[in-house]
C-alpha cells in the first residue's frame, strides 16, 4: 500500500471515530450521597501550586530519550520506528475528564509526575497507571504528597486534587520480584484515591473508562493520551495497536505496540483508549517494553490479561497490596 493511501485511510478512520464518539462522553454519577470535605485534599491542593506542578520532573526519565532514527538492519533490542513507517502526529489539547496526571515528591523533595486514567470501579475511586510510575509507594515506602489531578492543563485543577490512600497503590508482585525489565509484562498499576477537597469521589466528579482485558493486540482506532512533564497541556494521538514480540531477552514478553509522535517523559501510564458504548474503554497504558518505549515515536503497553484482572480485583476489594519482598517480609 502506498504511504499516501495509508495516510488517507488513517485520517478517515480517525474522522469516523470522532463521529462515533460524539456524545459518548462518560459522565459523573448523580446517585452518590454528598460527603464531608477532605482536609488532606485541601492541604495537597495548597502544596501543589501552579509553580510546583509546572516544575515537576518525569518519573519515567528514559521514555522517549533516544532519537528514534529507524534501524536499517535487524538487531537485538530494537525499540523504535521501522524504516519508512508512518508515525501519526500528536496534538496538544485541554484533555478529557477521565485522564490526568499524578504528582508526588521523591526522596530528595523533587516533584515528579506520571499519567493515568480513571477506570470504573465499585468504589468510584480507582486510577490506572504504569507500574514503574507507582512502584515506590508500596510496603514501607513513605507517601510524599502523592495525588491525582484529572484533566490537568495549564496548571489548572478543574476537578480538584485527589489524594492516594495510604496502602492504596497496587502493583503486581511479579513486577517487584522481577524488576522493571524482566518484569516488563507486568508494568501496570492501580491507585485508590480519597475524595477531593469538597468530599467528592473521583469517578463521581469525572466519570470513568471501562477496563478491558483479554482483547488481543490489534485495535483500531486507538486514542492515546499522555502528559509530557513540563508541558502546559496533554497530548492526544489517533493510531492503532499491533503485536510486538520482544527482541530483547532482558525485557521478555509480548506487547501492544503503537506509533504516535512526541510521547516523551511524563506520558508513561497514559491510557490507550478505544470507543465504547457510553464513552471509552482502556486496553493498555504506556509502559512495559523498555518502560513504554525508548523513542518519542513508538510506545508499548504490557498486555492486559489475567494478571491485570487480578490486580484490579485486589484494588477494588481492598486486599493488602503487594510490595518489595524486603518491605513486606
Amino acid at each position: 500500500m502506498e504511504p499516501g493511501t495509508r495516510i488517507v485511510r488513517y485520517a478517515a478512520v480517525c474522522a469516523a471515530a470522532l463521529l462515533l464518539c460524539a456524545g459518548l462522553t462518560s459522565t459523573a454519577s448523580a446517585d452518590s450521597a454528598p460527603t464531608d470535605p477532605n482536609p488532606l485534599a485541601g492541604r495537597l491542593d495548597a502544596y501543589w501550586t501552579p509553580a510546583r506542578m509546572a516544575a515537576a520532573q518525569p518519573a519515567d526519565t528514559l521514555k522517549g530519550t533516544e532519537t528514534g532514527t529507524p534501524a536499517t538492519t535487524a538487531s537485538p533490542a530494537v525499540d523504535g520506528p521501522r524504516p519508512g513507517e508512518y508515525i501519526p502526529p500528536s496534538r496538544s489539547f485541554d484533555g478529557i475528564p477521565q485522564a490526568g496526571t499524578f504528582f508526588w515528591t521523591d526522596a530528595t523533595g523533587t516533584g515528579r509526575t506520571c499519567s493515568g486514567s480513571v477506570v470504573h470501579s465499585l468504589g468510584h475511586d480507582l486510577v490506572l497507571s504504569a507500574g514503574h510510575c507507582l512502584k515506590g509507594y508500596a510496603g514501607t515506602s513513605p507517601k510524599r504528597h502523592l495525588a491525582f489531578v484529572p484533566q490537568y492543563h495549564d496548571t489548572l485543577k478543574p476537578f480538584g486534587i485527589f489524594p492516594v490512600r495510604t496502602d492504596g497503590v497496587y502493583v503486581p508482585q511479579e513486577y517487584y520480584d522481577l524488576g522493571e525489565h524482566a518484569g516488563a509484562a507486568y508494568d501496570f498499576a492501580f491507585a485508590v484515591t480519597e475524595p477531593n477537597e469538597d468530599g467528592t469521589l473521583l469517578e463521581d466528579a469525572v466519570g470513568g473508562v471501562r477496563l478491558l482485558t483479554g482483547t488481543g493486540y490489534h485495535h483500531i482506532p486507538v486514542r492515546m493520551i499522555g502528559y509530557p512533564a513540563g508541558a502546559e497541556k496533554p497530548l492526544e494521538c489517533w493510531s492503532w495497536t499491533t503485536r510486538w514480540d520482544s527482541d530483547d531477552p532482558a525485557d521478555p514478553g509480548t506487547f501492544p505496540r503503537i506509533a504516535c509522535d512526541a510521547f516523551v517523559g511524563g506520558t508513561s501510564g497514559g491510557p490507550m483508549l478505544v470507543p465504547w458504548p457510553g464513552g471509552w474503554a482502556v486496553i493498555g497504558v504506556i509502559g512495559g517494553y523498555h518502560t513504554g518505549g525508548n523513542t518519542p515515536q513508538i510506545s508499548y503497553s504490557a498486555y492486559f490479561g489475567d494478571a491485570t484482572r487480578n490486580l484490579y480485583r485486589a484494588a477494588v476489594t481492598g486486599a493488602p497490596p503487594s510490595g518489595p519482598r524486603s518491605a513486606t517480609g
